[in-house]
């Protein structure tokens, strides 16, 4: 990279320092938001939606909460002008609910803007011109009082059409390039429009200074909205909003400490589209503040169907990475991240439940829509005893002890390891079945009884091939002296009984499951479960499990 001596910073920092905003921990408020979804984003859009299309998505964003939404440029197009127009005339429009609009400032399409906008019941008119350096002397070739005319002259026009022209407006001024021009033209400019605007309590005129092409560290981006928010005139009577794009990464963090220097009003999409790498991600900064207690006044309780319906309309696909709404940013697949989510849910449950402090987890997933069992822990081969134990305790109720997690998870671990994919809950089941639940070969329980003389001398009939007999022994417990049995009637060693039961609902039926480890002479341990509705026939089938693992693998 040879090249780096041809980038200059095109930025410009204040006149003075303005760092008022680091004083500041977190944003305790939303913002106005105002959605660009149907005019930036649609416009970036390889095939911008239709009519039809776009009334869907002007609904979706109604349904979600935006109380503000940019509709088009109804002069760019026949497509924008009709779907305006049928939102008016179709009184589509909540009354809670006002609509924006953007112009360039020239006559003929000022004027065909107020013409779409006929019978608005209350629309923001989006005036903007650019203001930077680079398209001053490139693309215009105009002089810094030149390009102050156009801005003032679009200014007076958009006064003169609303007065001549049926609906409720408010104007928008916006120095597009706003990141590329300095500072004190930046603030020169606005104040011009301010002063045609004469901006008051009832009619208050908004100051958006975007970010068309992010050109600084977001520090920089907030000390340039401090200054412009200390020096604005008719302040009180200003509605400071942002426009951040995502050039250099910095979309959201631009607009958070944008908010913090003095902004009132955010102008984003959803999931971040637009033009090259699109605008602010209005999810992200809307569930960021979630995550510190802050209401967002914005509805991502359903965040799977706003993006099913964002990805159909849009053709565009929200990336298994991008926060909160991606599909694996609630997922662990590491084992020491798996056993920390797991600990996490089990204690917040026992202790704290009113809280949500689960290691990993920023928020959590439900109130977004997301499912525990589908998305937290999935399972591959760099997964943990944890996680595994975990999807089958929360998905089937399966309560397996602490070394018996270990030594399963360690079998699913390298059955995942050689098929080389991902392991899903129901496949995890199965195999769990397969390997450990009411295990018959080679040696089948068939039933037990209790010999006459003893409650505790136990005779069990087993099958073995097409051979049935019956088995005795006797122990200080039922299970005991069933144990003993298999021992000395079928020749196996082992020692250490370790046992744990609980109760499994499936339905309205319930069921009991126990778990028995033993130990063979060679120090590995055998594990077994066994299902059943009587509780002491489940701890049988559990123990004749584990031995025929023994036998099996001996």
């Amino acid at each position: 990279m040879n090249n780096v001596e041809k980038y200059a910073r095109g930025y410009f920092m204040p006149p003075k320092t303005s760092l008022n905003w680091t004083q500041k921990e977190y944003i305790t408020e939303a913002p106005v938001w105002c959605s660009v979804d149907l005019r930036d984003g649609n416009q970036a859009l390889i095939v911008p939606m239709n009519l039809e299309e776009k009334l869907e998505y002007f609904q979706l964003l109604v349904d979600i909460g935006f109380k503000e939404i940019e509709v088009g440029f109804p002069a760019a197009s026949e497509t924008e002008f009709a779907f305006l127009r049928t939102l008016i005339e179709q009184q589509l429009i909540p009354d809670d609910v006002t609509i924006q609009v953007l112009t360039q400032s020239r006559e003929h399409i000022i004027r065909k803007t107020f013409e779409s906008l006929k019978g608005a019941k209350k629309a923001v008119v989006h005036l903007y011109n650019s203001t930077s350096v680079a398209q001053r002397e490139q693309v215009f070739r105009k002089s810094k009082q030149e390009i102050i005319d156009i801005a003032v002259n679009g200014a007076k026009l958009l006064q003169q059409c609303a007065e001549e022209t049926e609906g409720n407006f408010q104007f928008q001024y916006s120095p597009e390039s706003f990141t590329g021009t300095e500072i004190e033209f930046a603030l020169e400019i606005c104040n011009r429009v301010l002063e045609v605007w004469q901006p008051t309590a009832d009619n208050p005129v908004i100051i958006n200074l975007p970010a068309t092409v992010s050109m600084s560290m977001p520090h920089v981006y907030a000390s340039q909205i401090e200054y412009m928010s200390e020096h604005l005139k008719f302040r009180e009577h200003v509605i400071l909003s942002l426009h951040p794009h995502n050039d250099r990464g910095t979309g959201v963090a631009d607009a958070e400490l944008g908010m913090l220097a003095g902004a009132q009003r955010v102008e984003g999409t959803l999931f971040g589209n637009g033009e090259r790498t699109g605008n602010v991600d209005i999810v992200t900064l809307a569930l960021n503040m979630y995550s510190h207690g802050v209401d967002p006044k914005l509805n991502f309780e359903n965040i799977p169907k706003i993006i099913s319906v964002y990805e159909r309309l849009t053709k565009m696909r929200v990336s298994e990475r991008h926060p909160y709404g991606g599909e694996l940013v609630f997922t662990a697949f590491s084992g020491s991240h798996q056993d920390a989510i797991a600990k996490g849910m089990k204690w917040r449950e026992e202790q704290q439940p009113q809280h949500w402090s689960v290691p990993y987890l920023l928020i959590d997933p439900k109130d977004i829509g997301r499912e525990y069992e589908g998305d937290i822990i999935r399972i591959n081969s760099q997964s943990g005893k944890g996680g595994i134990g975990y999807v089958l305790q929360l998905k089937y109720g399966l309560d397996l002890p602490a070394k018996m997690r270990e030594s399963f998870g360690y079998f699913v671990k390298n059955v995942s390891d050689r098929q080389q994919k991902e392991l899903m809950p129901d496949e995890i089941y199965d195999i769990f079945v397969r390997e450990y639940v009411n295990i018959s070969a080679p040696v089948e329980f068939v039933k037990y009884r209790s010999a006459e003389q003893d409650d505790f001398h136990t005779i069990v009939t087993i099958r073995t091939g097409d051979e049935v007999k019956e088995i005795e022994g006797a122990g200080n417990g039922r299970l005991d002296a069933i144990s003993h049995a298999l021992q000395d009637g079928l020749g196996v060693e082992y020692s250490d009984l370790i046992y744990s039961e609980h109760a499994l609902e499936t339905g309205s039926k319930s069921q009991a499951v126990s778990y028995i480890g033993i130990t063979a002479p060679d120090g590995t341990r055998y594990w077994g479960c066994g299902i059943d509705v009587d509780i002491m026939t489940s701890s049988v089938k559990a123990l004749f499990s584990a031995v025929n693992q023994l036998m099996h693998k001996a």
